[in-house]
């Protein structure tokens, strides 16, 4: 009995997940009876809130997806589901939210996640969301509260007897960095530079890589070794990795991209201030890969995508979702068939303009008969 019901679950949680697009609240009430169905807590329903939770926030209502987001947080705290599972799933609505422009909503949310992560004693991603959380409150200009969260991301990096501990400590160098006003406050890339040299030696080279990185996340055309102090530093091994990287991301060369982070694992996918923006930058430079791949076609099969962009199907699809809701891709996913159906807009919009002319025509026509019969 027990696997028929497993089986009926999982059929419940698939039919649900098909109607998203198509019908989101019969979705909605789908994903609240896998929750009912499974007789305790489990990855059925763990899978439910997730997709719950994303459905009501592209429909805007943030109150309800709170809600559901500390439901889901409930099966992190009794261990309902893999640490792995929890964490990747967490990481991942991190980052659906954090295109609202709702601070006071993204506040609570991040609040609410590192209630939960206090507890379950999750260093990493409790460091992560800080940091977030920190990232909205620059945003916001609350640099007060910002301030605050700094001096518990330090605490952090403490050792047993109140010293810093220097692995612990350079994601917070880079995150002073990243954030702190002196560094901001710089008009010119050299005053930036200023302060970073500084700081004590052995934190050059972390804060260097980390400006190597701010220049990618703004997109920046500014060299960060122009200035006499950076260029003896040019050609350290770790930051000719981050440069390497950097030349990738602003060519799209998306394989390149990931064979650097490999071979460079420990210089920079073992930073962990980094590894919190390079999924960032691995979505963006993703985003712009996908967007040229399907250019030339009208009907385009979400494993090719898959392939070319060398990620899960489901990833494809959760980065699909989101271009079609910015309308930056012009379509529909056909959940059934794992199809992309593009949407031809420009000969759409000929189709429409050629009518558009067509009519003023027969209404200039139509105007000169009816002068020349009157």
């Amino acid at each position: 009995e027990e696997p028929e019901l497993e089986v009926d679950i999982e059929n419940q949680y698939y039919n649900s997940k098909a109607e998203i697009e198509t019908s989101p609240e019969e979705a909605l009430k789908g994903f609240e009876e896998v929750i009912k169905m499974e007789p305790e807590k489990g990855k059925w329903g763990f899978k439910a809130l997730k997709q719950m939770c994303k459905v009501l926030f592209t429909l805007g209502r943030e109150d309800d997806m709170l809600e559901k987001y500390k439901m889901l947080l409930e099966y992190v705290q009794c261990s309902a589901v893999t640490r792995n599972d929890s964490e990747k799933v967490i990481n991942k609505l991190l980052d659906f939210v954090s295109s609202s422009s709702q601070i006071a909503f993204l506040e609570k949310f991040y609040e609410t996640t590192l209630e939960v992560l206090a507890g379950a004693k999750n260093d990493r991603l409790w460091f992560s969301t800080t940091i977030k959380l920190c990232k909205i409150c620059f945003e916001s200009k609350d640099y007060v509260k910002m301030q605050k969260i700094l001096k518990k991301l330090h605490k952090s990096c403490e050792g047993s007897e109140g010293q810093e501990d220097a692995k612990k400590g350079d994601p917070v160098a880079g995150d002073l960095c990243a954030r702190d006003p002196a560094v901001h406050g710089a008009k010119e890339p050299q005053e930036a530079e200023g302060i970073i040299f500084a700081l004590h030696a052995p934190r050059r080279i972390h804060c260097l890589k980390y400006l190597v990185l701010a220049n990618m996340l703004a997109v920046s055309k500014i060299n960060p070794f122009d200035s006499p102090e950076a260029k003896p530093y040019k050609d350290n091994p770790d930051i000719v990795a981050m440069t390497d990287l950097l030349t990738s991301y602003e060519q799209n060369k998306i394989k390149q991209f990931e064979n650097i982070l490999q071979r460079n694992r420990r210089s920079i996918m073992d930073d962990n201030f980094i590894r919190l923006y390079i999924e960032d930058l691995l979505r963006t430079i993703r985003t712009q890969v996908l967007i040229a791949l399907i250019k030339p076609y009208t009907r385009i099969t979400i494993r090719y995508i898959s392939e070319e962009l060398n990620i899960p199907m489901e990833d494809v699809e959760s980065l699909l979702v989101t271009l079609i809701l910015d309308n930056r891709v012009q379509g529909y996913i056909d959940q059934m068939n794992q199809v992309l159906n593009l949407k031809d807009i420009v000969k759409q919009d000929a189709r429409y303009n050629a009518i558009n002319k067509w009519c003023t025509q027969i209404k200039g026509l139509q105007s000169s008969i009816s002068n020349k019969v009157g």
